[in-house]
């Protein structure tokens, strides 16, 4: 459909899964780009997260490409992708860990709080969201966004336990 030869196709792909995860790559810079556009980063980190999520939900019912970091099938693969990219990483993963690090010099994020664990706690809700179905439909995606705004807050706010 592409009008050119398989032959020719694989002398600048290895694979068609290397081609999709070139574009998945390419559309998900392109949404970075739209969020670090569309906030303001100066804002507390519970809202800035709170909008991440939001888009973030919105892309990914909204795209077919994006959507695939949902299918069961290809999220490992793309997983391993990104490490393999890893000095090229545009994923929102890389946003909000750029944030966090931020957050944490500025003092905005608990300091008791492993700077490699943070990302972990944003990834949870990607696997949450990744089994909606399970959980059940009904309540998505204000789960995703409560729970955001529950971490967040975990995180930016003293512990009342020691």
């Amino acid at each position: 459909m592409a009008g050119i030869a398989v032959g020719t196709f694989y002398n600048y792909y290895p694979s068609k899964e290397r081609l999709f995860f070139e574009i998945y790559m390419n559309e998900n810079e392109k949404f970075k780009k739209r969020i670090i556009e569309s906030f303001d980063m100066n804002q507390d980190p519970v809202t800035i997260v709170r909008q991440i999520v939001e888009q973030n939900i919105s892309a990914a019912n909204s795209s077919n490409i994006l959507k695939e970091w949902y299918n069961h099938d290809l999220f490992r693969e793309l997983e391993h992708y990104y490490e393999e990219m890893k000095g090229e990483d545009d994923s929102i993963r890389s946003l909000y860990t750029g944030l966090f690090r931020k957050w944490k010099e500025d003092g905005k994020i608990r300091d008791d709080i492993d700077e490699e664990l943070l990302p972990a706690f944003l990834d949870s809700l990607a696997y949450i969201d990744a089994h909606k179905e399970e959980i059940g439909l009904r309540h998505f995606p204000q789960l995703i966004q409560y729970l955001a705004e529950f971490i967040m807050k975990g995180l930016t706010e003293s512990p009342t336990l020691k």
